[in-house]
């Protein structure tokens, strides 16, 4: 039934809706995990201080005039802003090229199963990894993509099996 529904939907409007609906949730994520991420960014800056501090200057004066708390105001506003923006991106394109690569197969090969969620998993994955120029970890990357795809796909529900 689920097939016969999407027959005649293009590939690209399946991509669109995709991306809109996973970079909201990524955004969503990066609207919870910014202000952490923060925090943590500010904990980093004073560990570089003190590091800084006892390897070159050594000197008290300058301890006391440095604030030293994490992200606040409006650099924390910012900083949450820029992860929702950067993960909700990120989110969407892996969404995108998944469904679109998906979808492709789908059309191409006459059939739904495994094998389009595996390699569009994999596609996904590669194009995620692509920026680290490190062959290993595209390959990596994309085995654990596809793999979390195929068991993505497997465990959905299946309208035809439940009539």
């Amino acid at each position: 039934m689920e097939d016969e529904l999407l027959a005649g939907v293009p590939c690209s409007s399946r991509a669109v809706e995709s991306v809109i609906r996973v970079s909201t949730a990524g955004g969503l994520y990066g609207f919870c995990a910014g202000p952490r991420n923060a925090r943590k960014l500010g904990i980093m800056k004073i560990y570089l201080f003190l590091f800084i501090y006892l390897r070159f200057l050594k000197n008290l004066h300058l301890a006391d005039e440095l604030k030293l708390p994490g992200l606040s105001g409006v650099s924390q506003a910012s900083y949450v802003a820029k992860s929702i923006g950067k993960i909700g991106f990120q989110c969407g394109i892996v969404s995108g090229i998944f469904t679109l690569t998906n979808c492709g197969l789908q059309r191409y090969r006459g059939k739904s199963d495994w094998v389009n969620a595996l390699v569009g998993g994999a596609v996904a994955g590669a194009a995620v990894a692509l920026r680290t120029r490190n062959c290993s970890h595209v390959v990596t990357t994309a085995g654990l993509v596809s793999i979390f795809s195929v068991l993505a796909n497997s465990t959905r529900t299946d309208l035809k099996q439940q009539h």
